[in-house]
């Protein structure tokens, strides 16, 4: 074991925060696995320090779970390593005290070790300080914020066995319309907004804009840019468990599917992402009426020609794929232009030291830390290799567009070539790429000899 917290957390932490927070009973150690799903225990508050003094035993096997908690013997994970333990430790700055909580708890986020301090490399949180430490050679820092768009449903379904738009907890009223930008609309959900707000600002998140989606029972919640990549990802996953927790404390069920509705638009997680020299200047950003920077087109560049390799991080499951459709607000190729919705790249309008990339083809049941891995390595790529990006798409990004890097059609296309991609091997590391794809291959086997309600509609007395 090593002799001092390999992540940097020091027993202070957990000392001050205990005397700061009297009242916490209990701790989430919470540490997530390649779909991005928290994974851990709950300790008593008298078991905080020892978790900083000596971190946690955790089994190997915890990162080789499909999206049910299956083991996925494929990713080398399970018996192959005997299924034995390993250590999971706090990661600095991640203890934080809950809102709404009875008893009152608290949260702490984890990264897993190997037992002599190394990082364990399928872990997602380390694919992704690769790439940050990546950029760090090069005198760059990586900095961004995502985007959370989910619904609300109710917590029963339909009389058809479809899921609904939850009533407005203020006072039950149900709306079945497309409320897009709605101000009034939003007034019905504000006592769970507020409780949203106040979890958010526990967790030291600043989470900013609200907004009624393209969607019946669809929301929007913009979340503060980062200078650091890594705590907008932390920030992402936080805001998820809030959402869901305060939707459940008022009777509605937060639903993070990127298509949970067949008729309407699905749920993305667009990253927005921009470097930053040792200087602290955007060096995506251009000059007076100079044109685009070489640094912006490039990295662009590099985002089309790995886009297609690298759609399973960004579309993870099989309803991940119901959600790119025509005129649908979710892009159906590489296409990159400036304002314009339509795109899978797209560079916003506005201050030029605001100047970034938004990166769109993510749903929101992808894994941040995987997201940013991805998309850091494609900009890195792209910067290497001096790639073009192309043409600007200038009207409609849903166009066919022949002359754009091809990218899978469907689920099984995107793990065959995520499967083969040498990028994608190089992005999230060998160990990490193994665990991801054979997870993503076992969760494909498991839908494909599952036999759907929609075969016995379509079959049963037909053919």
């Amino acid at each position: 074991m090593p002799n001092s917290c390999p992540s940097g957390a020091t027993l202070a932490e957990a000392e001050d925060f205990l005397a700061a927070h009297p009242e916490i009973e209990a701790v989430d150690i919470v540490l997530h696995d390649s779909n991005g799903i928290g994974r851990g225990k709950i300790i008593r508050r008298h078991e905080l320090p020892s978790l900083y003094k000596s971190g946690r035993h955790m089994p190997i096997s915890i990162l080789g779970l499909d999206i049910c908690g299956e083991d996925v013997d494929e990713t080398g994970l399970i018996w192959d390593q005997g299924d034995g333990d390993l250590r999971a430790w706090p990661i600095p700055g991640t203890l934080k005290a809950l809102h709404n909580t009875t008893p009152p708890r608290a949260e702490v986020l984890m990264s897993l070790y190997e037992l002599d301090g190394r990082p364990m490399t399928s872990d997602p949180r380390h694919a992704l300080q690769r790439q940050v430490d990546a950029f760090a050679k090069r005198g760059l820092k990586p900095a961004g914020a995502f985007e959370l768009e989910f619904f609300l449903l109710a917590k029963d379904r339909g009389p058809d066995g479809k899921v609904r738009p939850a009533a407005d907890v203020l006072d039950g009223r149900d709306s079945h319309k497309t409320e897009v930008y709605s101000v009034d609309h939003l007034h019905g959900m504000l006592p769970l907004f507020s409780d949203i707000y106040a979890g958010a600002a526990k967790a030291g998140i600043t989470a900013e804009t609200m907004i009624s989606e393209y969607a019946p029972g669809q929301y929007e919640l913009t979340l503060h840019y980062r200078e650091d990549v890594m705590q907008a990802a932390d920030d992402l996953m936080r805001l998820k468990r809030i959402v869901r927790a305060q939707a459940r404390a008022h009777g509605v069920v937060a639903c993070f599917m990127a298509k949970p509705i067949a008729d309407y638009a699905g749920s993305g997680m667009h990253f927005h992402v921009s470097l930053m020299n040792d200087k602290g200047e955007n060096v995506f950003a251009e000059k007076p009426d100079s044109g685009w920077t070489d640094t912006l087109l490039h990295a662009l560049g590099g985002l089309r020609a790995t886009m297609g390799e690298a759609m399973l991080v960004f579309a993870p499951h099989l309803n991940s794929w119901r959600r790119f459709a025509n005129q649908s607000y979710a892009p159906v190729s590489t296409s990159w232009g400036v304002n314009n919705r339509s795109v899978a790249l797209r560079v916003p309008a506005g201050d030029v030291k605001a100047r970034r990339i938004e990166h769109r083809p993510s749903g929101v049941d992808a894994n941040p830390y995987l997201v940013a891995a991805t998309v850091l390595a494609g900009i890195l790529h792209g910067l290497d290799n001096k790639m073009d990006p192309g043409p600007e798409t200038t009207g409609n990004g849903y166009a066919e567009d022949p002359d754009g890097p091809a990218i899978p059609r469907d689920w099984k296309s995107a793990i065959e070539a995520a499967q083969g991609s040498e990028f994608l091997k190089s992005a999230l590391g060998e160990d990490m790429h193994r665990t991801f794809t054979a997870v993503k291959a076992a969760e494909y086997a498991r839908v494909a000899r599952t036999i759907s309600e929609v075969d016995y509609d379509l079959y049963l007395h037909t053919v």
